[in-house]
């Protein structure tokens, strides 16, 4: 009897046991096992479109290409080299730039331009202009500009360009003008004719400042680089540090531009509107600023960073008196 008491007890803690087993463990101090997750990128905070791919993004075409730039080819190349014509020289800032200021120079009724400043009067020397001169040989006329500076390929980007007067009447008719990056080669890349169509660059007269006047300046291209339709591809050139009277120098064909006319030469790294010349007819002095401290309107405001000279004439004696027109015998 006793025997079968132990034995009945035994086997119902065995039960017991077994049931413990089957049943929910709590309280085991872990969490419980997480769902599992889907595969996918992580995207930090900081990450943009660019930087995350998911499987179902359509792959890109792929991009084209850019046109590649028209070759222009070339039958006529200027000379190499080419000696300096009768220097005129310019009004210079560089002694009194540490005053941050221009000496003289600066004739603003007359559209003379000594600004080889920033607005807040820093100085920058591939802006200011020592002097002109004009050459010619079979085929081309030379125009070169000297500058203080030796960088036309100054960080500020600076345009360089030759005016051209071919009736002699103050009024600009014709801009050859140039814009970096410049070569040391001779080359037309970077080169533009652009014409004035309709008489406006002197404003309502060549002989003094008449602004505020409304006007469109050299308004028509008609050379691009060679590259535009019916172009000459060897109408018109630049190169630089050509030697020591052309840090920036000019070709154009003499039989474009023929034998009779006035020139002169700009630097603009400033507004650089072509469209806006003559700067003097779209701004007021007041607008303009000056560059000289003694004036009532310095420091420079509107019209800053462009130097220019008088214009000298080409194949005429004229009257001496041509508006522009730099002073005979100088």
């Amino acid at each position: 009897m006793r025997k079968n008491k132990s034995l009945f007890a035994f086997s119902f803690i065995l039960i017991f046991v077994i049931l413990a087993c089957n049943l929910p463990i709590l309280n085991r101090g872990t969490e419980p096992t997480p769902p599992p997750v889907e595969d996918t990128p992580m995207v930090s905070a900081s990450a943009t479109s660019a930087d995350v791919t998911t499987a179902t993004e359509t792959p890109s075409p792929t991009p084209e290409l850019p046109t590649p730039t028209i070759q222009v080819s070339h039958s006529l190349i200027p000379s190499t080299i080419v000696k300096p014509g009768k220097l005129i020289q310019d009004v210079v800032s560089v002694d009194t730039a540490a005053e941050g200021r221009a000496p003289y120079g600066d004739s603003y009724d007359i559209n003379r331009f000594e600004r080889p400043f920033m607005q807040d009067m820093t100085y920058v020397a591939d802006l200011d202009i020592v002097s002109f001169n004009l050459a010619y040989d079979e085929k081309f006329f030379y125009v070169s500009i000297e500058l203080v500076g030796t960088d036309p390929n100054n960080d500020m980007g600076i345009n360089y360009g030759v005016e051209l007067d071919i009736d002699g009447d103050g009024f600009g008719d014709k801009i050859i003008i140039a814009r970096p990056p410049y070569n040391v080669d001779w080359s037309t890349d970077n080169v533009q004719i652009v014409e004035d169509t309709n008489r406006d660059t002197g404003g309502l007269s060549a002989e003094k400042a008449e602004a505020p006047l409304p006007g469109d300046g050299y308004d028509t291209v008609i050379f691009d680089g060679g590259r535009g339709e019916g172009d000459d591809p060897d109408q018109a050139w630049v190169r630089v540090n050509a030697g020591a009277k052309a840090t920036v120098q000019f070709a154009f064909k003499k039989s474009w531009i023929g034998t009779k006319f006035m020139y002169g030469v700009i630097a603009d790294g400033g507004l650089k509107s072509i469209a806006d010349l003559d700067y003097v007819d779209r701004f007021t002095i007041e607008e303009a600023g000056s560059p000289v401290r003694d004036q009532q309107n310095y420091p420079l405001k509107a019209l800053y960073g462009v130097d220019n000279v008088c214009r000298e004439v080409f194949g005429f004696t004229g009257t001496k008196q041509e508006p522009q027109r730099c002073t005979p015998g100088r």
